[in-house]
């Protein structure tokens, strides 16, 4: 199927870094499919960065494209790929590193390369609240370290606030209902100082709990509180997959 370009958006169809990877990465849009668009970046040769990302990111609907730049919606996200082949023990602390999952080394590579894509395409969270378990940590230092590939000042200024009420719910010290995450999506406004939506990463049951959508590791749904916490669509790498946990995978 051919792409077809996105007509200029709201001047972030196109971004050229003014970072690490100034003048030498381009974002752009593309619609795939009747319902699915996609983001990507193109590296040139000479940019410092030793495995440009062929990834891209997906999304969907397609009549969503606009809203994903908009400063007063919510990117509620579920923490990167983990290593399923190990099991977070029994009422393990949620700072234990030593005895829970986590992220693989595909899901740290990917976690990268979705701060990557956000960076290019300039989705850029102007705040960001994160859970506690260290697989969440894991995916913000990843995404992080992606957003500082392209735009180093970005990275290291953007507000990342470790909150338990996004916990794992009902587990040790985690959230004991959804009712402060409800709160945190609904009342998010963005003003006129908030350059990019309020992104939260949590875990797959608290998602399921508040939005009654399942999601993939790594994917976030597009939340509009200003139509009673609506959710408008999803954005994930393109190589998301469902999870053994979750998901039926036969």
């Amino acid at each position: 199927m051919n792409l077809k370009p996105l007509p200029f958006l709201a001047g972030a169809a196109l971004f050229f870094g003014h970072g690490a990877l100034a003048q030498t990465m381009t974002g752009s849009m593309s619609q795939v499919t009747a319902h699915m668009g996609q983001m990507s970046v193109e590296i040139a040769d000479a940019a410092p960065i030793s495995e440009p990302t062929r990834n891209t990111l997906q999304f969907e609907p397609w009549q969503m494209a606009e809203d994903l730049f908009r400063n007063d919606v919510v990117f509620l996200m579920r923490h990167g790929p983990t290593d399923w082949s190990r099991r977070d023990v029994r009422d393990v602390a949620p700072t234990d590193c030593a005895n829970q999952r986590l992220l693989s080394a595909e899901g740290i590579k990917g976690m990268q390369e979705l701060g990557i894509l956000y960076a290019g395409n300039n989705l850029r969270p102007s705040r960001i609240i994160v859970s506690e378990w260290c697989r969440n940590q894991q995916t913000i230092d990843a995404i992080i370290d992606g957003f500082a590939l392209v735009d180093p000042e970005y990275a290291k200024n953007v507000t990342v606030i470790t909150d338990p009420s996004v916990n794992l719910l009902l587990s040790l010290r985690g959230a004991p209902n959804v009712s402060r995450l409800r709160e945190m999506v609904s009342q998010w406004r963005g003003d006129d100082d908030t350059e990019g939506p309020l992104l939260i990463i949590s875990h797959f049951t608290n998602i399921a709990e508040l939005t009654e959508f399942n999601v993939y590791e790594g994917e976030a749904l597009v939340i509009d509180p200003t139509l009673s916490s609506r959710v408008l669509g999803y954005v994930r790498l393109r190589d998301a997959r469902p999870d053994v946990g979750h998901f039926s995978v036969d």
